[in-house]
């Protein structure tokens, strides 16, 4: 069959032009694609989950946790440190309008909580606690300007009340109320569940296994911890009082949980009522929110560089305290937990390192 000249080069121009424009709208939805896929990652981790007639819409992914070294001590009673070694934690990284925010891995397990040293560290009990995440610091005057920036849940709050100033300081002057808000919209921008810690989270990540007054076991020293070193604790000798913050973390030593400033430097809060024992106490780990104080004081804990609780003794990580929810000393701060949207993470579940378990057992320091 032939085929006339010039029609046969009419089809094959209108074939090259059909084929040329199909490529280029490929490259077109190609690219978009990409953009899409490749943008802004952590704009999809803002997105907070909502539900809908029962079903569970989008979530964020669990976080992508990497692993950190860590020195940690172990102290005698008279401040000597008598053993020095690394550890390993697993943490990840969240992101407050460009300021990052380290979140650490806490493995589940259960511990005795509580001392008997104070009625109101009493009755000692058993408490079970499930895989949480908690602030490798106290939040930060950084941290704290980079959430002011956010979309307001509930309340307005201060962006810049810290007596002392450094963005690398913990924020002071910051009320449980104000705490809260952070949490909020932390949450929504982001998607996860932050909020501060119950008390038994906040004393099992302390102890981080140690069963000792401190986390670095039977005293500390200003070398160690931001407290007002002429109330030592034990038989330690009488050191340094700085009178003002540290930067976190500065002081160098982490407990076996890879967490900085547990002892020291600012109070912070939990989320639970203040009662004046634990007897009726959760055993679960969970906030004790029911009873307790009818003026709506919230429970403190590690002690601080000054204020109410400045004394070694009270740095202890059984030690507790309390503050109306609105007040703002300077001597007050927090950290926060994530809670874990599974109990386990990609590279495997955690493990907690035995309460009563020998120094020698724990000596590696890991989280997991």
């Amino acid at each position: 069959m032939k085929t006339n000249r010039k029609t046969h080069h009419c089809w094959v121009i209108s074939h090259h032009w059909l084929s040329a424009t199909f490529a280029m709208l490929l490259a077109i939805s190609f690219a978009a694609s990409v953009a899409i896929d490749g943008s802004n990652v952590l704009a999809q981790s803002r997105r907070k989950p909502t539900r809908s007639s029962g079903q569970a819409k989008s979530r964020p992914s669990e976080p992508q946790l990497r692993s950190y070294g860590f020195d940690t001590v172990t102290v005698d009673s008279k401040g000597k440190i008598i053993d020095r070694r690394k550890g390993q934690a697993r943490y990840y990284v969240e992101d407050i309008n460009g300021v990052g925010l380290a979140m650490v891995e806490i493995p589940a397990g259960s511990f005795t909580m509580g001392s008997s040293e104070d009625k109101n560290e009493k009755p000692i009990h058993r408490v079970n606690v499930s895989l949480f995440y908690l602030g490798k610091y106290e939040v930060t005057q950084a941290q704290w300007h980079a959430a002011a920036k956010l979309a307001k849940v509930n309340r307005d709050f201060d962006s810049g009340r810290s007596f002392f100033k450094g963005d690398d300081l913990p924020v002071q002057a910051v009320s449980w109320e104000d705490a809260m808000e952070f949490c909020a919209r932390l949450s929504k921008a982001t998607g996860r569940v932050y909020r501060l810690p119950t008390e038994a989270e906040w004393e099992y990540g302390c102890r981080a296994g140690s069963t000792k007054a401190f986390a670095f076991g039977d005293s500390v020293t200003p070398e160690l911890v931001n407290y007002d070193g002429s109330f030592p604790y034990a038989s330690a000798p009488k050191g340094l009082n700085r009178g003002e913050t540290t930067p976190v973390g500065s002081l160098g030593a982490a407990n076996e949980f890879g967490l900085y400033d547990m002892h020291g430097n600012v109070l912070e809060w939990c989320l639970d009522y203040w009662h004046d024992s634990y007897d009726g106490a959760p055993t679960d780990g969970s906030a004790w929110q029911t009873g307790g104080d009818n003026r709506q004081r919230r429970v403190m804990r590690g002690g601080s560089f000054a204020g109410l609780a400045p004394y070694a003794s009270q740095c202890r990580s059984a030690a507790r305290y309390h503050y109306p929810q609105d007040a703002k000393s300077d001597d007050s701060g927090f950290r926060l937990v994530g809670v874990a949207g599974t109990p386990s993470i990609r590279s495997g579940r955690a493990k907690s390192p035995a309460v009563g378990a020998t120094q020698g057992d724990r000596r590696k320091g890991t989280a997991r």
